[in-house]
């Protein structure tokens, strides 16, 4: 997996507490990037200011009922004993509509809370995906899926929720803070003072609490991760698994993840007990002492009431709690940062090539496109060169084929076609009749219907599959590409047509079937060119030479590019260019015959 650079500089073993790291993060300079990525966050938020504000006008006025239901608790208690009945309905009634304004604005505030939250973490997601659809396909693979789902979901999902309350909290929090503190000084400041003996203990205690709440959450985050790229890579790949017999090995893989899974969540749940058992016993200790300086006051003091002494316990507990959420806050924050830098690493990576001119040039279709590669040149290193010095020209109503062994570049040229990657030197690009030339580029996949290798049809209706070549087709011209496919007949015979639901990767379709699919699929897309790789393997002779003529017979201008092992289709072709030893080689029919006999 690869590892984000925030790790890198934090990892969790060296990091003792909180105020500790944001002062070693200041030091040496890495403070900066955690400002970046709550600014990034930020970027989010903006677009809800208004109701984050609402949000925590909210709060605030939610705490305050809160304070002024416990003092009206208050003097209603000391009201009914001693018997001063006078304006004890005004009191509970005050008592209980605060109580109960408090209770619906929590709720209110939770409501806004997570609506705010799935909103923005829907935008992120959308605004990530767009990115990351963009991003450029070399470097988008030095990931893994599992890592990429795992920062798509998990990541983003933290990132919405903090990006609505981490501001909002801590306003609502030091004013909830400062307000209990207040009102327990106002009666006491002793106890006031008291109520937060146990503020050195935590803060003593965070340094080891924050360190390995960071080591597990980390711990379980790797975990995550990892059990997401086995699932996808062996849930894709469950046929082939079937194929070689060995879904035991992948029942005792599975079951080794889920125990590494078991055992750093049953360690972070015995050091989560531990923490409480000890948080606990010293909010207790605080509670206890309060407890019995009150019964003191209470037994020895005139000024000292059994109200007071609620109010004292209740509203004690609360300060308490409210210190305990003011030095969480920092925890959180890192967190997020750390959230967004992983979201950020990805969205950051280099775009893909665009070019203005695409969109004009697609204009100059009609009359079809040729498709030239001149002195191109590339390496995935420069230092392992595995394309150099091609040439190929395939042009207007020309079946164009590549043939070659296993490894020596016919993907790379296919991804070059694609402009997926870009070449080290020379060029790839498209010639429109009027003499327009345009680099090959992520926006001239628009002009491509490509079919690869492998089955391609996703779960769905047969209609749903085939309305990815053209969202907008209509049930004519779905038939006739069926047709143009070869695939036409098998569809009709099938119970519901082009409503028949197909499973995970065509299951209910031979790979024939699947195959005349996918070809359909492309044909209806109807792109000046048609780029087939190895996409007619699974056919039969006679089937195979009658959908590619059905193919140029119905679009004579189309350009068609297709890598093969098979002869027959290299009767039928115009070109054949051998790709071997980093060359490309453009071979005589008799040479091309006879090589692909040997492939």
């Amino acid at each position: 997996m690869k590892e984000n650079k925030n790790q890198k500089k934090t990892p969790p073993d060296r990091s003792f507490d909180s105020v500790r790291e944001l002062r070693r993060r200041v030091k040496d300079g890495t403070f900066r990037e955690i400002l970046d990525d709550w600014k990034w966050i930020f970027s989010y938020s903006r677009r809800y200011k208004w109701a984050i504000v609402f949000y925590t006008v909210l709060g605030i006025v939610s705490t305050t009922l809160g304070l002024v239901s416990s003092l009206m608790a208050k003097f209603t208690l000391d009201i009914i004993i001693g018997h001063h009945t006078s304006r004890v309905w005004l009191l509970f009634s005050i008592m209980v509509g605060s109580t109960l304004f408090s209770l619906l604005f929590e709720n209110i505030l939770g409501r806004i809370s997570l609506k705010i939250g799935i909103r923005i973490g829907n935008d992120i997601r959308a605004d990530v995906f767009s990115k990351i659809v963009d991003i450029d396909w070399a470097k988008l693979n030095t990931y893994q899926s599992g890592d990429l789902v795992n920062r798509f979901n998990n990541d983003t999902g933290t990132i919405g929720s903090n990006a609505v309350s981490w501001l909002p909290t801590i306003l609502i929090t030091l004013y909830r803070f400062v307000a209990t503190f207040l009102v327990l000084a106002h009666y006491d400041l002793f106890i006031a003072i008291f109520s937060l003996a146990s503020a050195p203990v935590l803060l003593l205690a965070s340094r080891y609490v924050i360190r390995k709440q960071r080591y597990y959450g980390q711990k379980m985050r790797e975990q995550s991760s990892s059990m997401m790229s086995f699932e996808v890579e062996t849930f894709y790949n469950l046929d082939t698994i079937k194929s070689f017999g060995i879904t035991g090995q992948y029942e005792k893989k599975l079951d080794g993840q889920l125990e590494d899974l078991k055992r750093v969540s049953l360690d972070y749940n015995k050091f989560t007990i531990k923490t409480n058992v000890f948080m606990t016993a010293a909010g207790t200790v605080v509670s206890m002492t309060i407890f019995g300086y009150c019964l003191y006051r209470l037994w020895y003091g005139t000024d000292f009431t059994f109200g007071t002494m609620t109010l004292f316990l209740q509203q004690s507990r609360s300060l308490g709690a409210a210190f305990n959420k003011v030095v969480g806050i920092i925890p959180n924050f890192l967190n997020s940062s750390i959230s967004a830098h992983r979201v950020r690493e990805l969205v950051e990576l280099p775009k893909e090539t665009h070019l203005p001119e695409s969109e004009a040039f697609a204009k100059k279709t009609e009359d079809g496109l040729t498709v030239r590669l001149q002195d191109l040149s590339f390496g995935y290193t420069d230092d392992a060169p595995v394309i150099e010095g091609a040439a190929l020209t395939a042009g207007p109503g020309e079946i164009v084929a590549l043939i070659g062994a296993s490894g020596e570049g016919k993907t790379t040229l296919i991804r070059l076609l694609l402009a997926l990657i870009l070449p080290g030197s020379g060029s790839a690009e498209l010639l429109a009749s009027d003499g327009t030339v345009l680099t090959l580029n992520a926006d001239s996949r628009r002009l491509i219907s490509y079919v690869p290798q492998g089955n391609t049809v996703l779960s769905g209706t047969i209609e749903e599959n085939l309305r990815m070549g053209k969202e907008d087709a209509t049930e004519a011209e779905m038939r006739e590409a069926l047709e143009t496919a070869c695939a036409l007949d098998f569809v009709d015979k099938l119970p519901n047509g082009l409503q028949t639901k197909l499973g995970r990767r065509g299951k209910g379709l031979s790979e024939g079937q699947a195959q005349r699919l996918s070809i359909a699929r492309a044909v209806l897309r109807d792109a000046p060119i048609l780029l087939l790789d190895e996409a007619t393997s699974a056919l039969d002779v006679a089937t195979e030479r009658r959908v590619l003529k059905n193919v140029m017979e119905r679009s004579p201008r189309k350009t068609c590019i297709v890598t093969t092992h098979r002869p027959s289709v290299l009767n039928l072709c115009t070109r054949v260019y051998q790709v071997r030893d980093r060359k490309v080689t453009e071979l005589d029919r008799e040479t091309s015959a006879k090589l692909a006999m040997d492939f």
